[in-house]
């Protein structure tokens, strides 16, 4: 059987877990990870969990690490023999991930993450969700937060309660892609009473109550672009009861916008939406929403192309990716949801 959870590798950054974490692992199991950063970096491992179910010399269930260079090992590590310390740092660009288990009764297993000595600052995982005093810091948040145990509280544009797991908050917030991770800079602020829930880059947050703090996520920029025309595949008109037309016309896609929405004919194929922002700018993330006028209309996945010329399109990949990324979109026609470019688009057409 398959030891191995929920696994997020790159070359910089990652997340590890056990299989079924924080529920306990299955019985008579193995997982192994090779861990192998680029040249002139060393490993540095976070432990953010490492509860295997105790015995002596960790017999029946056990987290070992091996670095091949230097021939060390560190560990065998179980519940009665955890690291001395949350971060381990080695001299090492490789290593050895093993757990095992054999027949046991209890553990939530482990998680791991790990990142280079290029990355500065301390890296964080989604056990330990108490940010330092400092009001103002910066941390590391390895790729593979966002699936990881634990809730947010909060939204980009309030904050979040600081009893949220920092680094998955992050992803939620737009300042990181989860395929990649990053530094994030935050500071602590007074709390609010309500944290309001979002639907933001894959992730739902929770509706909270009041927290003493919260955490806010610096963005270089999260300004509202304006845009100096719309144009579409095709849109909507409709005859309503009374034999009155009323037109879903692209102009009528601006957020915001009073009454009814743009909606492309019934019955089309590959609709599109096409935004002139009137100037090459940065573009850093879209906000959508369905039309709840009258009629429950949603918009649930989508893609993004951009264009200098509105001649030549580019499909947005992401961060490396090589196929054409599927946004989440809406699950009902009132709620506004976020997803973020990382990396931002440079253009002055969007579709």
């Amino acid at each position: 059987g398959d030891g191995c959870g929920h696994t997020l590798m790159t070359p910089h950054s990652g997340t590890l877990s056990s299989k079924n974490y924080p529920g306990t692992y299955p019985n008579h199991t193995a997982c192994r990870w090779w861990l192998r950063t680029p040249p002139g970096t060393s490993l540095l491992l976070a432990f953010g969990d490492v509860d295997l179910e105790p015995s002596e010399h960790c017999a029946h269930s056990s987290l070992l690490l091996a670095d091949s260079q230097a021939g060390t090992t560190y560990g065998p590590f179980c519940r009665n023999a955890v690291p001395t310390a949350p971060l381990l740092v080695t001299n090492s660009s490789a290593m050895t991930v093993l757990f095992n288990s054999t027949s046991h009764r209890s553990g939530r297993g482990l998680l791991l993450s790990y990142a280079t000595s290029q990355h500065p600052g301390g890296i964080r995982t989604g056990a330990s969700p108490d940010p330092p005093l400092a009001m103002c810091f910066s941390v590391y948040c390895p790729a593979g937060c966002k699936d990881i145990d634990g809730d947010i509280w909060g939204n980009p544009s309030q904050g979040y309660r600081d009893t949220s797991v920092l680094c998955k908050a992050a992803v939620h917030a737009g300042v990181i892609a989860d395929e990649l991770g990053g530094q994030v800079t935050l500071a602590r602020e007074k709390g609010i009473t309500l944290y309001e829930s979002a639907f933001a880059n894959g992730l739902h947050s929770k509706r909270g109550s009041l927290s003493e703090k919260r955490l806010i996520f610096h963005k270089a920029c999260g300004d509202t672009l304006d845009v100096a025309a719309f144009n579409a595949s095709s849109w909507w008109l409709e005859v309503d009861a009374l034999g009155q037309d009323r037109a879903w016309v692209a102009e009528r896609a601006a957020l915001g916008t009073a009454g009814h929405s743009w909606a492309a004919k019934p019955g089309s194929d590959s609709a599109w939406l096409e935004l002139d922002l009137g100037a090459r700018r940065n573009i850093t993330g879209i906000i959508t929403k369905g039309s709840s006028e009258q009629y429950d209309y949603y918009v649930t996945t989508y893609r993004v192309s951009s264009s200098r010329d509105g001649k030549n399109w580019r499909p947005y990949r992401g961060s490396g990716g090589q196929e054409d990324k599927v946004f989440e979109g809406n699950a009902d026609s009132y709620g506004e949801v976020s997803n973020a470019f990382i990396p931002p688009i440079v253009a002055r057409y969007i579709r």
